[in-house]
């Protein structure tokens, strides 16, 4: 799954990424944590104007960029997103990846007063809905069958069978610190969230046979090149970046 993740996002990101809106990545190179563990520090600007309601477009100015900060230290990944013009708010997502189906109850180790305040969401992406603007039949688990590893397609209850299988825990946390708006806002950024991770799991799922055998070495150069490409689509052809990838 660490092959199919990094694969997914340097992928998805150039996929949606056009002249208006889409991904600049400003770096993406290795970082060593206090435990002396090497993993990837990889920072982005969302562009995203034209894709937010009605309603938050008008509190905010006609160009504006998201930032999203996220180091991976597999199988353990946090991602943050801050707004300049917006300095109380905030989305920070903590990952833990575990190879079982959903059974573990506290992943993150959270403590009792975030316990209470959890809601806890299950999403099975072989049945979760994608906008439909957004779906594709070719990106359907239920339709999908691996040609290289045989795999899928995924079939009511195949998480009760399915062998091999990783589950992605997640815990995500909103902060949007303006009254009046502080509900609305944290409430469409959580379910902007779930279709984000939804849908780019079902791509890392169903694009299996484009990176099911690649090395890390090979992911990180095919995401080199995935960088540079998404970049010349929302950059002047004089602007540079820092992509400076080692395996990890």
């Amino acid at each position: 799954y660490h092959i199919g993740q990094l694969y997914m996002i340097c992928k998805h990101c150039e996929v949606e990424t056009s002249k208006e809106d889409g991904v600049e990545v400003v770096r993406n190179e290795p970082v060593t944590n206090e435990n002396g563990v090497v993993g990837q520090l990889t920072e982005k600007r969302l562009y995203l104007s034209s894709r937010l309601p009605a309603w938050m477009r008008s509190l905010i100015p006609n160009v504006f960029y998201i930032t999203e900060k996220a180091t991976n230290f597999y199988p353990y990944t946090t991602t943050e997103y801050t707004c300049s013009f917006l300095p109380r708010f905030s989305i920070v997502v903590e990952t833990r990846y575990e190879d079982n189906n959903g059974t573990t109850d506290n992943c993150h180790q959270l403590s009792s007063d975030d316990l209470a305040a959890r809601k806890l969401e299950y999403l099975d992406i072989a049945i979760e809905p994608v906008p439909a603007y957004k779906y594709k039949e070719s990106e359907d688990p239920c339709k999908f069958k691996s040609e290289k590893t045989g795999r899928g397609p995924l079939m009511p209850g195949w998480r009760e069978y399915t062998k091999p299988i990783m589950c992605a825990y997640k815990t995500i946390r909103v902060r949007f610190e303006v009254w009046g708006f502080q509900t609305r806002v944290e409430d469409f950024a959580q379910r902007a969230v779930r279709d984000i991770l939804t849908l780019a799991h079902r791509q890392a799922f169903t694009w299996m046979d484009e990176w099911y055998g690649m090395t890390l070495e090979q992911v990180r150069e095919y995401e080199r090149e995935m960088f540079h490409r998404t970049n010349k689509k929302v950059l002047p052809t004089s602007a540079s970046m820092t992509i400076n990838t080692s395996s990890d």
